[in-house]
């Protein structure tokens, strides 16, 4: 590890810099915020909730780079103190395979990082979440989602991770491989995780009959989308906070309301969502967004291969000898500007995609301002920032931001 590595001084530029990148956005973001409420959400907010949306917005931004500062801190002592190079040679030292030596040092840095994060997390949601009235989470119910969430990690994530680091070790042209195995077992996920994944988490429960689920079905008729399940999710076991989403394909292809949003809206504007989220499917989002991460694992799998035998990217990180799990790691660490780059893309398209939904729910419902409704009580339920400053709209946002939708259904309704 020398500053004339140049992997040692691309990393080290990288972190700091796309640290810093945040941090600004995040300072800009707090800049942009207004004490005068926008007029058109005058409706779903008085004077004191808007303060208290925006003394959230400081609070979740605030607590976010002091987060952020710890964790690259953190980062970079690890680094310059040699704890790659250290996990290296004690899992080395174990004499296993390398498989499971890979296995090993992953499962011990995501312990580390699993441990560093855990403060922050119970800090966000029994203090900031509790603070402003959505935090439902108990801490029976937060370890509980820990220990599941591990449980699911050690049996879909490390049977993957131990086939990328065998197809690495023992074949040419492996990404190749790999590529194939990666995307058949993520669309095989897709395919069977509403089923089975999901629900190890939430309960679902099927809408029950009435004038709702009347009104929904009528609408998925019109829409040529036969709605053959919606279901309820129990949001409020963790949050007051509200969504709804659709996921899977095929026969297990789910769309979701949380119990929340039902309990805070009416059947024109549940109906206005759901219409929403049929739009992506009808407009094949979703079918775009999956060829998309396919085409995207296959490149990002390519370009690893390329700097498996780099000498110099490993000594850039004290470890001595070439491995493909560290390989893994560390070029994770410089593909972040490339990422970077693509993820504001994908934002973009995202955003681009939301108008099109909104669109086509105004179009098949015919009332826009149902919708319209919809988002602004959201909007208010969520205590979300109405006045984001465009560099992080640009940076983070994979939806436009509130007004700027409204304006768009505003003239679908003209």
């Amino acid at each position: 590890m020398t500053p004339a590595n140049p992997y040692f001084l691309a990393a080290l530029i990288i972190v700091v810099l796309f640290f810093h990148l945040d941090l600004f956005a995040n300072l800009f973001n707090l800049s942009a915020l207004k004490p005068q409420l926008p007029e058109q959400f005058k409706d779903v907010y008085d004077r004191e909730k808007y303060a208290r949306s925006q003394a959230y917005t400081r609070e979740t931004t605030r607590f976010g780079i002091l987060s952020s500062s710890i964790s690259l801190a953190a980062f970079i002592a690890f680094w310059f103190l040699g704890g790659f190079g250290y996990i290296d040679t004690l899992t080395r030292s174990l004499g296993h395979n390398e498989v499971i030596t890979g296995l090993i040092a992953v499962a011990i840095l995501l312990t580390l990082s699993s441990l560093l994060e855990l403060p922050f997390e119970i800090y966000d949601t029994f203090v900031l979440e509790e603070r402003y009235g959505f935090n439902k989470t108990t801490f029976g119910t937060f370890i509980i989602d820990k220990i599941k969430g591990l449980a699911l990690g050690l049996a879909l994530g490390a049977p993957i991770l131990a086939l990328l680091l065998f197809l690495f070790d023992k074949f040419d042209h492996a990404w190749l491989y790999a590529w194939v195995a990666v995307s058949s077992l993520s669309l095989i996920l897709a395919y069977i995780a509403p089923r089975f994944i999901l629900p190890l988490f939430n309960k679902f429960t099927p809408l029950e009959n009435g004038e709702l689920r009347t009104a929904i079905t009528a609408m998925g008729d019109k829409a040529g989308f036969p709605l053959q399940e919606v279901s309820v999710m129990d949001g409020s076991k963790r949050s007051t906070k509200s969504n709804a989403f659709f996921t899977g394909f095929g026969k297990n292809k789910r769309i979701a309301l949380f119990d929340t949003l039902i309990e805070n809206h009416t059947t024109e504007e549940l109906v206005a969502v759901l219409a929403h989220e049929i739009g992506h499917f009808k407009k094949k989002h979703i079918i775009q967004q999956m060829a998309f991460g396919i085409l995207h694992t296959g490149a990002l799998l390519f370009l690893l291969s390329l700097f498996l035998e780099s000498k110099q990217l490993f000594t850039a990180f004290a470890v001595a000898a070439p491995s493909t799990h560290f390989a893994f790691i560390f070029f994770g660490i410089l593909f972040k500007p490339v990422n970077r780059i693509i993820s504001i893309l994908l934002a973009i398209w995202s955003r681009k995609n939301e108008y099109e939904a909104d669109a086509y729910a105004a179009e098949l419902t015919g009332t826009p301002n149902a919708l319209t409704t919809a988002l602004k009580k959201l909007a208010s339920d969520n205590l979300s920032n109405l006045t984001p400053h465009p560099f992080y709209v640009f940076l983070n946002y994979s939806h436009p931001p509130m007004i700027e939708r409204l304006k768009a259904l505003k003239s679908h309704a003209n």
